[in-house]
């Protein structure tokens, strides 16, 4: 299994679609990384909340002891970015995000993406677009079971066109119940055709 502790940070975790285990995923490394020193998560977008107490807020999930949970943009209604900020006659300041997402901390830092790798966040503008010109490595997550090979290989060109470092790949089966076998031959799969590390997390 891979090794938390040994990721580099910053380091964004991104997700193959929306309900893959991305906040899972941060909250495992966030508290693995707080048993040494102080972590600071930040999430820019976040849709489908009310505030920062609502109880669907993945900020909550990942707060801890030695760990600083925070998010930058909240928008009520549960689509893309782009789509839930127009609902809210709102458009969204990407510079200012990418800013907010860069601005020092003590200790460690890990990023959150929202829904997959191509989510509208404003007219023309994409999520890896807009997190390309942050230059932070990544984790990428995908589901374990069937469909993933296809989601997963493209995920990951689109990062590695774009210069990206893929830290490594986390198959996730338990967000669609599938087994442990059958995810653990997408990973060999996988393994074939990417250059990074792919793991099943368990």
């Amino acid at each position: 299994m891979l090794d938390l502790n040994r990721l580099p940070s910053p380091l964004w975790i991104l997700g193959t679609g929306t309900g893959v285990g991305k906040t899972h995923v941060s909250a495992r490394l966030a508290r693995a990384w707080a048993a040494s020193g102080p972590v600071t998560y930040r999430k820019p977008f976040q849709t489908g909340v009310s505030g920062p107490e609502d109880p669907g807020a993945d900020a909550a999930a990942i707060t801890g002891p030695n760990i600083t949970a925070e998010t930058h943009l909240l928008l009520r209604a549960p689509l893309s970015p782009l789509a839930a900020a127009q609902k809210e006659a709102r458009v969204l300041d990407l510079a200012a995000a990418g800013a907010w997402c860069a601005r020092h901390v003590q200790g460690r830092l890990l990023l959150e993406g929202v829904g997959g790798l191509m989510v509208p966040l404003a007219p023309k503008v994409h999520f890896l677009a807009w997190a390309t010109e942050l230059k932070i490595p990544c984790v990428l997550v995908a589901t374990g079971g069937l469909g993933t090979l296809n989601h997963t290989l493209l995920s990951a060109e689109a990062l590695m066109l774009r210069g990206w470092r893929v830290e490594a790949i986390l198959l996730n089966p338990g967000v669609e119940g599938a087994s442990p076998e059958v995810a653990a031959a997408n990973a060999a799969l996988l393994r074939e055709f990417l250059p990074v590390p792919v793991h099943v997390l368990a």
